[in-house]
């Protein structure tokens, strides 16, 4: 997505009273009595690309808001050291696999291997929680949701086009904000 209209749609939805919040404080307030901002918004980010520290970490952080960052294990374009920065400056870091592998074409063995494996990789290297799940590119199946549960997740993040709902933890709904979408589409989305 070009720099300006990210801006632009990070810019609007400040204007319109919104609050970027982890995950993790969304289910901190469905689950355990937490408390969100009236309009509450979770921005996540997948794989670990470079704009998303050179640009949208600092975009950001000018409004004092975090991100939640689906990070692949291996292979990511990011830097150790970038992550690290992102989640001092308040970012959640979630998985998304070892190598970004479509969860419906995997047997049991390897779909535990790319769960709990990225899970471990990433609580190792960045010393945080990893709690929740990202499923690559959005595919996901009843056996991969009661995998990720077994993995010790607490939630799983699809690209079901849809607010996300507490009685469906680990098949999460997002709106995915593409090149074409704009402040236009980001309102629609929202119901604005």
């Amino acid at each position: 997505m070009p720099e300006p209209d990210f801006r632009a749609e990070m810019n609007w939805l400040d204007r319109k009273g919104y609050e970027a919040v982890t995950l993790d404080q969304v289910e901190n307030a469905w689950f355990r009595g937490g408390r969100l901002p009236s309009k509450p918004i979770v921005l996540t980010f997948d794989d670990g690309y470079m704009p998303q520290y050179t640009f949208a970490f600092p975009e950001l952080a000018k409004h004092h808001w975090p991100g939640v960052l689906n990070l692949k294990a291996e292979g990511p374009d990011l830097y150790k050291k970038n992550v690290r920065e992102m989640i001092a400056g308040g970012w959640e870091l979630a998985s998304h696999t070892i190598n970004h592998l479509d969860m419906t074409t995997l047997d049991g063995s390897d779909m535990k291997h790319e769960l709990a494996g990225s899970r471990a990789i990433l609580r190792r290297e960045f010393k945080v929680p990893v709690d929740n799940f990202c499923y690559p590119s959005g595919r996901f199946d009843r056996e991969a949701e009661v995998a990720v549960k077994a993995a010790g997740y607490r939630s799983a993040i699809t690209e079901i086009p849809r607010l996300a709902n507490r009685d469906q933890r680990f098949a999460l709904g997002r709106y995915e904000v593409l090149r074409s979408s704009g402040t236009g589409g980001v309102a629609a989305f929202l119901g604005t």
